[in-house]
């Protein structure tokens, strides 16, 4: 299997077991970059956004953490990567910090962009790859939801992540402000030059799709020669994502850009009830010759839905092989050649 180049887009503990997934496959996956949401309005990542006005970090941090967390041969090393997700407790000012939100507030001060930084970081950890922001300024999420009031078919707008994650109500759209938001240049750059790329898993609607919301970085997933690989959620998430089949959440995602086309679309087995509705709504965004991956991704603590990165990194592995059989296949004139629409 050639040697190729990865980018996984995300935030959260849904990024974070892509990543441990992809360095998993380290002999088939020789370069790692993360594209991260930059919306975070809670918690520690919240109160640094709003007292420095700079990017929420602590998306940022937890993919630092997974592409640095490794088989602890170098003890300096490991002892930093404790260091960064070690969270201060007690009652006073630092109070819930993450060691490496602070870290990296210092840095985006100290050097002026957030993507020095997170490659001065990447280097003290020992990353083997980069952690970039979906964009350099700090977004806010806003939403469409119904069912708030006495009306369930009133439509409500609610803004900021937290409560776009949150809310009671059903999230109909999502969108980002400011409205046309700048991409990382470092980031679309990555997806353009990608063999592989991975959207998801995660908070849909406020890990997830904020990626397609920022124009060029839509663009570029839209023409990159890269194998798109959507991953899914493992359950509906309380709030955004309440009820939600499978097949929902790829339809939002449609929704959200359309024309989007991806070469496959993996799912724990267990999480979906119906194949037939899956394959139906994925038929609408596959590639010719795309298809539905099902396979045993889910950890096994059942009362916290995770993906279980030893078991992505398997699945990932299939589907690679999938892709890799389709290309010879297409070559030999068995497969249906890829078509204009293909990479519109």
């Amino acid at each position: 299997m050639t040697a190729l180049k990865a980018v996984a887009l995300g935030g959260g503990h849904g990024l974070h077991a892509t990543l441990t997934a992809l360095r998993a496959l380290d002999d088939v996956i020789t370069e790692v970059t993360a594209v991260v949401t930059v919306a975070d309005d809670g918690g520690s990542s919240g109160r640094l956004r709003r007292e420095l006005g700079m990017l929420p970090p602590g998306d940022l941090r937890m993919a630092l953490s997974a592409l640095a967390d490794g088989d602890g041969t170098d003890p300096a090393e490991a002892l930093w990567v404790r260091l960064v997700q070690h969270r201060f407790g007690g009652t006073g000012a630092l109070a819930g910090h993450a060691v490496g939100n602070l870290l990296l507030a210092g840095l985006m001060d100290v050097l002026g962009d957030p993507v020095a930084a997170l490659d001065e970081v990447c280097r003290l950890l020992g990353v083997r790859g980069r952690v970039l922001p979906m964009s350099r300024d700090p977004l806010d999420i806003e939403a469409e939801v119904t069912g708030l009031g006495d009306d369930p078919r009133a439509a409500s707008r609610i803004r900021g992540q937290v409560a776009v994650a949150s809310t009671p109500g059903r999230v109909q759209r999502v969108w980002l402000r400011p409205e046309r938001p700048r991409a990382c240049s470092e980031a679309v750059a990555a997806v353009r030059a990608a063999d592989l790329v991975l959207l998801g898993p995660g908070s849909w609607f406020t890990s997830v799709l904020p990626h397609l919301l920022v124009p060029e970085l839509r663009d570029a997933l839209m023409t990159t020669r890269a194998q798109r690989v959507v991953v899914l959620n493992l359950a509906p998430e309380p709030g955004e994502t309440a009820g939600f089949s499978p097949e929902q959440h790829l339809a939002v995602l449609a929704q959200h850009a359309p024309g989007l086309l991806v070469d496959a679309v993996l799912a724990d087995v267990a999480a979906v009830p119906v194949l037939q509705q899956l394959n139906r709504t994925a038929e609408t965004m596959l590639v010719p010759g795309g298809r539905v991956h099902l396979a045993p991704v889910a950890a096994a603590d059942p009362t916290v839905p995770r993906h279980d990165p030893t078991a992505l990194a398997l699945a990932l592995r299939a589907v690679l092989a999938a892709f890799a059989q389709r290309r010879t296949g297409r070559h030999r004139g068995t497969d249906r050649p890829e078509t204009a629409e293909r990479r519109t």
